[in-house]
């Protein structure tokens, strides 16, 4: 289906008049597709769409044993106590404010950097800089030098092999490693144990870490009976820096993209900001999480950006019938792979209005939750496999855009091209180029 699956699978919905569900094969392996939220919902919220179908590469490198792919059962359901509880509760979050701000410090200094040397800049670079060692310091405390650049680069190696169209997800293919597939992956897993479990053995040695907030002394400080193994924790580490690392990086490319194009509606977002932290004398301060209640526009941005180009337009990874179980009146086997079109579903006019234009008053005309309650819009998924950093990923996302738009007004520095691209995420085809100017003069204490 190329790089567009989610639009072909839509398309082909909606010509055969089957948007509610619709049944084709992968080779052997039975799949339905929901294009609609009722169907959708039937199927992220039903107990027999409990597992995900494993790819061979995500077996390989080690998401087996994180949360992403867990399989159903006490393991995962340990998982996901551990992770509401003590890495993405909103006490965590709230703790990793400094962090974000300090990120969204460096991506100024660096927007100001390419300005006055270039007069122009590429945002994706800087963005993926921002969102990795905002990951890095959020699970380590630190960007832990040489060797967070060696995990940074592991991360993008496994993004791009995960990525990977791969014959063996479709049909046994036994010892036979086409493209190398498996090969690499059991290179990079074996190196990224080898230095995950060389940075758990070096924090267990300092006898402070149960005061630190990282995600890292957090786990190892758990209480006895919930302590998870070196090698879980190993999964559980990579999965989350592999996973944040690239989605807030990705979402902030299309916000910005959406900004520069639209200059009505930044101008509405920044005279907000404005309204709530200053423009003139005394000098502004930077936008903080307390303010972002206060800033109902900007999180509306956010939404429609989400709705019209969601990072995970096929809702990323799909479910796996564990047994038989009936869909819209429909007998579905065990063993079905089920996706959830959630492209399609933002993009039909039965459910929106003008879908196809970038309107986010929608959202303050009616405050609809992304969190995965409403399946018109859910872009984290719903049910027992919904996203748990959904709320760690909102909260950078608004601050780093508060931040962006409250210091530079922005302008395309060519005409923006929205062309898409489905890796593992909804991506921009082409990088986007910006020209930043200056708004106002903030101190550098916020």
């Amino acid at each position: 289906m190329g790089s567009l699956a989610h639009h072909t699978l839509a398309s082909m919905a909606s010509s055969l008049g089957c948007a509610r569900l619709m049944a084709l094969s992968l080779g052997p392996t039975p799949v339905i597709i929901s294009s609609h939220p009722e169907t959708a919902k039937e199927i992220l919220c039903s107990p027999a769409f409990s597992d995900r179908p494993m790819k061979a590469s995500a077996r390989l490198l080690m998401f087996e044993r994180a949360i992403g792919f867990a399989p159903y059962g006490p393991y995962w359901r340990h998982l996901r106590r551990v992770a509401a509880s003590y890495m993405f509760s909103p006490r965590r979050i709230s703790s990793l404010e400094g962090v974000r701000q300090c990120m969204a410090n460096e991506m100024v200094k660096n927007v100001s950097k390419e300005m006055s040397e270039r007069r122009v800049v590429e945002l994706r670079g800087i963005l993926q800089q921002a969102s990795l060692r905002n990951m890095l310091e959020s699970v380590f405390g630190s960007n832990l030098g040489m060797e967070g650049q060696r995990l940074g680069l592991m991360v993008r190696e496994g993004y791009e092999l995960i990525s990977e169209f791969n014959l063996e997800d479709y049909f046994p293919l036994g010892l036979l490693d086409l493209k190398g597939v498996k090969r690499r992956c059991y290179k990079l897993a074996r190196r990224v144990c080898e230095l995950l479990d060389q940075i758990i053995k070096d924090r267990k040695k300092d006898v402070d870490f149960g005061k630190k907030t990282d995600f890292l002394s957090v786990l190892l400080s758990l209480p006895e009976e919930e302590l998870l193994s070196t090698s879980d924790l190993v999964a559980v580490l990579w999965e989350t820096i592999f996973r944040g690392a690239d989605t807030v990086a990705i979402l902030m490319e299309w916000i910005m993209a959406r900004i520069a194009m639209h200059q009505d509606v930044q101008a509405k977002a920044q005279e907000e900001l404005d309204m709530v932290l200053g423009n003139g004398k005394p000098k502004p301060r930077h936008v903080q999480d307390s303010d972002l209640q206060k800033l109902p526009y900007l999180q509306a941005i956010v939404k429609e950006v989400l709705r019209l180009h969601p990072p995970g337009p096929l809702l990323s990874w799909a479910r796996l019938a564990v047994h038989d179980v009936t869909i819209d009146n429909f007998t579905i086997r065990a063993g079905t792979t089920a996706m959830v079109n959630m492209w399609a579903i933002t993009h039909d006019p039965s459910i929106w209005k003008d879908p196809w234009a970038f309107r986010p008053n929608r959202f303050i005309e009616e405050d609809l939750s992304i969190m995965g309650s409403d399946l018109r819009l859910a872009p984290f998924g719903s049910g027992r496999r919904v996203c748990p950093g959904r709320a760690l990923a909102l909260a950078t996302v608004h601050l780093w855009l508060g931040r962006m738009l409250q210091e530079f007004k922005w302008c395309p520095a060519q005409q923006v091209d929205l062309s898409e691209h489905l890796r593992l995420s909804l991506e921009l085809k082409k990088p986007l180029a910006c020209v930043a100017i200056p708004r106002v003069s903030i101190p550098e204490a916020a």
